[in-house]
């Protein structure tokens, strides 16, 4: 936002969070310094291109003049995904300003617009390597 043409969106999962700039371009989204057409395992990179493919089902060619620069850091592979998802949709809701297609992003999948809140609940204390819910084993005798 700082720059006339340029838009930043955030997005975040678990502990991993994505800031996407956004400025007109010819269509290259690149994360990280990577195109998305690299990025492996194939899993990952069709759940970072879901927006991208939804939008231009809504509007054929919409993000055709868009470029994104996608900078994600913390977390798994999973939820760095899931940031970068959620901010690429922000900012093509933001940037293009098409009428409807949040509301279509929002029906398809809440958390594409709306970041998931749910978090991991901290580990107990004297069983910090159990984890957070396991009871003490019994014994029958």
């Amino acid at each position: 936002m700082a720059k006339k043409g340029l838009l930043q969106t955030r997005g975040t999962r678990k502990k991993a969070i994505a800031i996407a700039s956004i400025k007109k371009g010819t269509g290259k989204i690149r994360i990280n310094s990577r195109m998305l057409d690299t990025i492996e395992p194939r899993y990952v990179r069709m759940r970072i291109k879901e927006p991208v493919i939804i939008a231009e089902h809504f509007q054929k060619d919409i993000t055709n003049d868009i470029d994104m620069d996608i900078n994600v850091k913390g977390g798994g592979v999973w939820g760095q995904a899931d940031a970068s998802r959620t901010a690429i949709a922000n900012g093509i809701v933001e940037f293009t300003k098409a009428k409807g297609l949040k509301e279509v992003f929002l029906d398809y999948d809440r958390t594409m617009i709306i970041p998931d809140a749910r978090r991991t609940e901290p580990h107990k204390p004297s069983r910090s390597s159990a984890g957070p819910r396991r009871g003490k084993q019994q014994s029958k005798r």
